[in-house]
């Protein structure tokens, strides 16, 4: 059975399973609650047991389900309500199509590089807004909801910068409970392979005290986060 949740928040803060994925929810839940039309959140129950926790931000869904979860239930849950976009571990075959990446996640911190440059913890969102360059993303939409969830602790942003130039950019999409999703990693093309990159990306690892998530496309950064204490944990799957 899935069963939306709307005042008692304990079973899906309470879920057992620790990933990317459950950190997102539980990161969104935290930010948002159940007063939002645009944001839901169902548990599945098996036998009076949660198999799996699901968080709908518009049309978008994130899924984060144990090995004995019902699939073929929320398969058809999810084209009962239609969606945008699914994110999940690639465990959860569905009959949509998908794209799929490789998931990293990183406790160990690294070593902080030296660097003549700053880091803002706190950047004017419109700046890392237009450095970032969000694919196809409106402004005002994104600025309402990072900055909603930035205020209620649940993400961070983050720019190097020299002589107040942003030289690179990344933010924690989600955070709960020391656990954090790493995203929007950019460098300024000029100024890449000198370290800066690697400066601000162990700064951020070491500012979160559990483990960091990350998602990168199969062929992509792999030698890269390796060196900063990441490793490969999974494969992220995106049905659309």
């Amino acid at each position: 059975m899935i069963k939306l949740i709307k005042d008692n928040y304990d079973d899906i803060y309470d879920f057992c399973l620790n990933d990317l994925y459950s950190v997102r929810i539980k990161s969104l839940l935290l930010a948002y609650g159940t007063k939002y039309d645009f944001a839901a959140f169902y548990c599945q129950y098996i036998n009076n047991e949660i198999t799996a926790i699901i968080s709908k931000l518009d049309g978008d869904y994130t899924i984060s389900a144990l090995d004995n979860s019902d699939v073929s239930e929320i398969e058809e849950f999810l084209s009962a309500l239609g969606f945008s976009s699914v994110l999940c571990d690639s465990k959860l075959h569905f009959n949509f199509d998908f794209t799929e990446g490789i998931v990293m996640s990183g406790l160990k911190k690294p070593e902080i590089f030296s660097q003549s440059a700053v880091i803002n913890e706190y950047p004017r969102l419109m700046d890392l807004f237009n450095f970032a360059d969000y694919d196809k993303s409106d402004f005002e939409s994104w600025y309402v909801d990072i900055s909603h969830r930035i205020r209620h602790g649940c993400a961070k942003a983050y720019t190097l910068c020299i002589n107040d130039e942003i030289i690179s950019s990344a933010v924690y999409s989600s955070i709960y409970n020391n656990d954090a999703v790493l995203s929007a990693v950019k460098t300024e093309p000029s100024y890449r392979r000198m370290g800066y990159a690697s400066s601000l990306i162990s700064y951020m690892h070491c500012d979160i005290k559990g483990t960091v998530f990350l998602m990168r496309d199969v062929n992509r950064n792999e030698d890269f986060y390796k060196k900063l204490g990441f490793e490969n944990s999974g494969k992220w799957r995106l049905y659309k």
